[in-house]
């Protein structure tokens, strides 16, 4: 593997830092297997999809998820589980939950963990009954002294919510984490077109919808896997969904419309029920993403063992069936992230959770490079497609900074499109060349572009350019973008990029 930093059409001169940890990878069984990643959690075969009902119980680590038993395709969705000690190292278990029922006969689908009063756990999950309705229900552990919850049992007052009263009954699913109000009555919400639908209930069982949704928007598409909890404006403090609503504190509501995960800020009162959101979701789109790749349906828990909270997402794979058939797996789950609210309180900052750098072996590093317009480093010592890359930019000077060209929008990734690693800029693109071959004919390109607005200020443009990643047929070679709000005047520009194999995901600090 060969990891560049680049410098192309780049006027001037900037600094580079570079510190690279290869990731250990021992799991022997797997060695033949050229495209299994080394540490994003999968199953050992089959199709995979969304993260369900994530959790911390008695020193364990819960992960369950949509997936086929029988093949690597989607079909047949029952629920995974798997348990770990670090969130690295995972052990399979039996699977979770089949279609057994009336009420889930066509698939046991996404949901959500909960910890009742006497904190043990118990799932909501979406079953598709013989009339394709979509239905919620109860899971509770067979035995709550299991630190595995190995074994569970379907509630006998199944289902608990139907889409009746004119919900479209193949368009309401995904129930979240409920919580608790100030007035004992527990609220959970299902995501329907373009709304939250907010259910109450004393008893965890008998479950009544109100009247108006937590939050809507007309137009904006089916709203699955919705999340929805606290956030402190108070740097570094986290909260659980049982947290006191004060004046410190927002709520996040994020919803997955194919194929992003979206959310808002807002605050949340209690007494009407009601989300009144800082900025609204875009034209049904995106004010903010988790992320501006490959990621959706994502999920959090709060994990108790750190008082931190921990996300999830599904990165679903983009070859054809063909070639999943042929391996034998489809589908992944991303790095699991710890999430904040930002100092500003403006947006949700994320990063590897640290249990991750325990995978790191091997350290090069590469510190005080100038380098000029057109310029690469190879850095050396580094063989394997797995590594661990901080790198950070310092920028002299941005007197050259480009106009950015009003005509272009807000559409970050469609200007990554049209402005790809391969065009020279002002200032920019400068980054990394990661999976790339020796002649450089295949690539992925994490770089930065500096634009000027008309006022003088500086908008930072960062892209993923996947377009040369393979010469291959039917991989998806989509260009992706978002801007970053950093002051390049006044900030270092920092960058991780975590490669795996066929993936390469990025973070900025």
């Amino acid at each position: 593997m060969k990891i560049s930093a680049m410098g192309l059409g780049f006027l001037g001169l900037f600094l580079i830092f570079i510190t690279t940890q290869v990731f250990k990878f021992s799991s022997d069984h797997l060695h033949n297997q050229v495209y299994r990643t080394a540490f994003h959690f999968q199953p050992p075969k089959n199709w995979m999809n969304d993260p369900n009902a994530p959790m911390y119980y008695k020193g364990v680590y819960h992960l369950f998820y949509q997936y086929n038993p029988y093949a690597a395709v989607w079909g047949n969705i029952t629920w995974g589980h798997s348990v770990s000690y670090d969130l690295v190292n995972w052990i399979h278990l039996d699977h979770a939950l089949y279609p057994t029922h009336p009420f889930d006969i066509n698939g046991c689908w996404s949901g959500s963990s909960t910890f009742l009063s006497n904190e043990n756990p118990v799932i909501l999950y979406t079953g598709r009954d013989s009339q394709d309705r979509e239905l919620q229900n109860l899971a509770i552990p067979k035995n709550s002294s299991d630190p595995f919850l190995v074994n569970w049992v379907k509630s006998p007052h199944n289902p608990l919510m139907s889409p009746v009263d004119g919900i479209k009954p193949d368009k309401f699913r995904d129930p979240t984490t409920a919580w608790r109000g100030p007035d004992g009555t527990w609220r959970v919400i299902v995501g329907g077109e373009g709304r939250a639908y907010l259910y109450h209930s004393d008893d965890f069982v008998s479950w009544t919808r109100r009247e108006t949704p937590l939050h809507s928007l007309p137009g904006s598409g089916m709203w699955e896997c919705p999340d929805f909890y606290p956030v402190s404006t108070e740097s570094g403090l986290d909260l659980d969904e049982s947290s006191s609503v004060d004046e410190f504190s927002k709520y996040v509501l994020k919803v997955s419309t194919y194929p992003v995960d979206s959310y808002v800020l807002g605050k949340y009162d209690v007494e009407s029920d009601r989300l009144t959101v800082d900025s609204e979701f875009e034209d049904g789109g995106l004010d903010f993403r988790h992320d501006y790749g490959k990621f959706y349906a994502s999920k959090t828990f709060f994990d108790s063992a750190k008082k931190r909270r921990i996300l999830w997402a599904w990165i679903a794979e983009t070859d054809t069936e063909v070639d999943s058939v042929k391996r034998g797996w489809a589908g992944l789950q991303s790095i699991p992230r710890t999430i904040l609210l930002s100092e500003s309180g403006r947006q949700l900052v994320q990063w590897p959770v640290e249990e991750i750098e325990t995978l790191r072996s091997k350290n090069v590093s590469l510190h005080d490079k100038d380098l000029k317009a057109g310029s690469a480093v190879k850095i050396s010592g580094i063989t394997a497609s797995q590594a661990d890359v901080e790198v950070y930019f310092e920028l002299p000077e941005l007197e050259g900074a480009e106009l950015m060209d009003p005509g272009w929008g807000n559409d970050a990734r469609t200007i990554c499109g049209k402005m790809t690693a391969s065009v020279k800029g002002k200032v920019g693109p400068f980054g990394l060349l990661v999976l790339a071959s020796k002649d450089l004919t295949e690539q992925t390109a994490v770089f930065f572009r500096i634009y000027r607005k008309d006022d003088n200020k500086f908008v930072v443009l960062m892209c993923s350019d996947q377009s040369r990643s393979s010469s291959r047929e039917g991989p998806d070679k989509t260009t992706y973008g978002a801007f970053v709000d950093i002051d390049p005047l006044q900030d270092k520009i920092s960058l991780r990029t975590l490669v795996i194999n066929f993936v390469a995901k990025i973070y900025m600090a």
